[in-house]
């Protein structure tokens, strides 16, 4: 099986910011992927926001989203089914449905009539959204963005075959037909880029593809075109309603990559991914899935998303004010509770006894001598006055 020419490899100036790489590979087969291209990522052209190519206003535009879709997968190519098929290279398509990226699987087509040739479809940022540009058939190979979907689409121009006197040869060194004994339109041609090589998937913005139309890609732009096939139409719904297929669930590793012819997912050919650039999820993919919650019912709205700013000359973004970080009210200190100091247990001061007053005995008064009457005389007995006569009061008689 052939390996995905240009569609895997490292590109180091978006894993490092700003190293350049050219490689000359001899069989245009790249190595391993580079980053996912997101819309915050440095452009190739240095210039942030640069609007990418649009096509003209003839019916080509198909879908518009606001951030670009994941980086180009590595997968290998089946192996062609027969002689008179082309290869269309895998791509990103949106859903609004599931508001979510899916990938429509590479596949080996037959062209809608002979000389023609597939220009494939290509996501620019045209200022407000990234805009899906379809693909088509036409008798020149047109401008495709810059996107090297690999296999012979470098980017610019197919180097896979080529259409002599009504029949396609086919070149080896970019196609699956080794061992296909009825392809005998071969020719063996090394394709050589002489650009950086990257799995970027879209043109313009930011991270974006920074190439622009040639004067024969413009004018194969106003040539007569043929849209996809009805068999391409059918390949790319099937891969729509294939819930495996979504970016969010495959993380732009998709399980079925290519295919041998369209609509043919299961089975002997059919390959998975490889390798893929780290997917990282827009923020507003993932809140729009948390708003749909586990059972998305396909009644969800586009999530509503900021488109990264465009204008032809580069646009100084104003930062955005640093977040200032939520002042949460700085707790009180808890004063320690001051328990009330108990107040010391004064010793119960009992009141001192008062000393009892000696007991006073009454003094026991001196015995006062007992003074006895002295006796008085005895008046002398006085003789009884003679009778008769009273003696005089208040004279004492003679003694």
């Amino acid at each position: 099986m052939k390996t995905s020419l240009g569609i895997g490899a490292i590109s180091l100036m978006l894993l490092f910011g700003g190293c350049n790489t050219t490689t000359t590979p001899e069989n245009g087969q790249p190595g391993a992927p580079a980053a996912a291209g997101q819309p915050d990522q440095t452009g190739q052209s240095g210039q942030p926001g640069q609007p990418g190519e649009v096509a003209s206003s003839s019916g080509q535009v198909d879908e518009s989203m606001s951030y670009a879709p994941p980086a180009l997968p590595v997968y290998e190519q089946p192996v062609i089914p027969g002689p008179g098929y082309i290869w269309t290279p895998g791509y990103w398509a949106w859903s609004s449905d599931e508001s979510d990226y899916y990938w429509v699987p590479g596949t080996w087509v037959q062209p809608p009539e002979a000389e023609d040739l597939w220009t494939p479809g290509y996501w620019a940022w045209g200022g407000r959204s990234y805009v899906w540009n379809d693909g088509y058939w036409g008798p020149q190979v047109g401008f495709y963005g810059g996107v090297n979907y690999g296999f012979g689409y470098t980017g610019n121009g197919y180097e896979g075959g080529r259409w002599d006197h009504g029949a396609f040869f086919y070149n080896r060194s970019v196609n699956n037909i080794a061992n296909v004994t009825s392809i005998t339109h071969v020719y063996n041609q090394t394709v050589i880029n002489n650009v950086t090589i990257n799995n970027v998937s879209y043109n313009g913005g930011r991270g974006g593809i920074s190439a622009r139309p040639t004067g024969a890609q413009r004018s194969a732009a106003s040539e007569r075109h043929i849209p996809p096939t009805a068999e391409q139409a059918q390949h790319q719904h099937a891969a729509s309603t294939n819930r495996v297929l979504l970016a969010s669930a495959n993380h732009g590793k998709p399980p079925i990559a290519a295919t041998p012819k369209p609509g043919v997912f299961s089975g002997g050919g059919v390959v998975p991914a490889k390798a893929a650039a780290p997917y990282h999820p827009p923020v507003q993919a993932a809140r729009g899935a948390a708003a749909r919650g586990p059972n998305p019912a396909g009644s969800e709205t586009r999530p509503p998303v900021t488109a990264p700013p465009a204008a032809a000359q580069p646009k100084i973004e104003a930062h955005p004010q640093a977040m200032q970080p939520k002042v949460e009210p700085r707790p009180q200190a808890t004063q320690p509770k001051i328990e009330p100091r108990s107040q010391a247990t004064q010793p119960k001061i009992q009141p001192r006894p008062q000393a009892a007053p000696p007991k006073s005995e009454p003094r026991p008064q001196a015995v006062q001598p007992k003074i006895q009457p002295r006796p008085q005389a005895a008046p002398p007995k006085s003789a009884p006055p003679p009778s008769g006569e009273k003696p005089k009061e208040g004279h004492e008689p003679p003694r």
